[in-house]
């Protein structure tokens, strides 16, 4: 075949079809198949059925297909054939590399049935041959890899619409069990529910690319490490900043989860927070807004990106919640209003675990001025954070007052 589909002249060796040796398509293809049992190890673990089947039937098309090119023949037809069949073998899980192997050893066995008859005067054509040779690997090769991975996309499109609908409707606290079944997954008997925040990858906001293409690679690789890190089982609802993602805790148990939101920072390539609770699968939507109000707690109070569980947050948690016990604890830092560089020391201070120096290098000032802010917090509201009682209060009071102002 050639790239503007004209025909050319048939080849010959010692003045015969150089086609001959494969024209028995049913009787050759037979003799190639128990070939490959002995020389390509894959067709060697494949179950009988897929050796008489499938992989006979890539061997025949391929022959025709040889046959067609040697005598100059048009192919469309073929490929079409073959297109269809790869497409069948990706649907029925047959590997690609077997069929590649399959299809290469062919080849080989081909070339030595064609040269074994031809003499030094066959030379030239010989090496048209070999060329067209390539030309058949080329046209074999590509519809057979272009059939899989069409066949692939297919079936993540089809498996993500599944997952997407399952997930959608436990977030949803809709019956699920018919649904479950239909998709083809089973709903666990407990899941971790995180709620996820994704950052925008430095990229995104650069002038010289294109912003939504970075932001859709960033979710690709996260996904494809949530993937990797917990297979199909894991439930999500994804954007580029973030969203749901539910794992039964059968697959990961909890203290696996910290290693999990490292590799999806890594894989992401920005520093991913997530909050996690666990829940049975009925109380999975209750427990979502539960994983979501406390995403949002973590970052107003601007916490370090990781993993933080509800057990670890729930004295923050409660404080936050609205009522004149949150205004007024708030309230004690009114005596800052007027001081914002006493409130912002004071609340890198008391996040940094009370370190005078890492409070001093992440606001770029003297350890000593730390000190004297710190005394004049002390002189102004009353409450030494130097100590327990009033680091306790001055610590409330910045969660408090974190979603008074929001």
């Amino acid at each position: 075949m050639t790239t503007d589909g004209a025909l050319r002249e048939g080849l010959t060796v010692s003045g015969k079809p150089m086609s001959g040796p494969l024209q028995d398509v049913r009787a050759l293809a037979q003799q190639l198949v128990g070939h490959f049992v002995d020389k390509v190890v894959p067709c060697g673990t494949l179950p009988g059925d897929v050796i008489s089947g499938d992989v006979t039937a890539v061997t025949r098309v391929c022959l025709e297909l040889a046959v067609d090119m040697l005598d100059g023949q048009d192919t469309p037809a073929t490929i079409e054939r073959l297109s269809e069949a790869a497409a069948g073998w990706a649907r029925e899980g047959v590997p690609i590399d077997t069929i590649l192997h399959s299809i290469h050893e062919g080849f080989k066995f081909g070339m030595d049935l064609i040269s074994q008859n031809s003499t030094e005067r066959d030379h030239s054509n010989l090496m048209v041959g070999a060329k067209r040779v390539v030309e058949m690997l080329d046209a074999i090769s590509v519809t057979v890899a272009t059939a899989y991975v069409r066949e692939h996309k297919a079936a993540v499109s089809e498996h993500h619409n599944a997952v997407h609908t399952l997930t959608s409707a436990l977030l949803g606290g809709y019956p699920t069990s018919t649904m479950a079944r239909e998709c083809g997954i089973d709903i666990a008997e407990e899941y971790s529910v995180l709620a996820l925040d994704i950052p925008r990858h430095p990229d995104e906001a650069h002038p010289m690319l294109d912003g939504e293409v970075v932001a859709r690679r960033k979710l690709r690789r996260l996904q494809a490490e949530l993937g990797t890190r917990c297979g199909g089982t894991v439930l999500a609802l994804l954007s580029v900043d973030g969203g749901t993602i539910l794992i039964p805790t059968r697959t990961l148990a909890d203290k696996e989860l910290e290693t999990l939101v490292a590799r999806l920072s890594a894989a992401a390539q920005v520093r991913v927070t997530a909050t996690v609770v666990v829940s049975a699968p009925d109380e999975v939507p209750s427990a979502a807004d539960r994983a979501h109000e406390l995403l949002d707690m973590v970052q107003r109070l601007r916490c370090v990106p990781g993993l933080y569980r509800f057990t670890d947050m729930a004295l923050e948690y409660q404080l936050t919640r609205p009522g004149p016990g949150r205004e007024t604890l708030g309230a004690l830092l009114d005596p800052l209003d007027d001081y914002p560089e006493l409130m912002q020391t004071l609340q890198c201070h008391i996040s940094n675990n009370l370190n005078r120096q890492r409070t001093a290098h992440l606001m770029h000032i003297h350890t000593n001025t730390v000190d004297y802010r710190i005394k004049r917090v002390r002189q102004l509201t009353g409450f030494d954070p130097a100590a327990n009682s009033g680091l306790w209060q001055l610590r409330s009071a910045l969660i408090a007052r974190t979603f008074n102002d929001g």
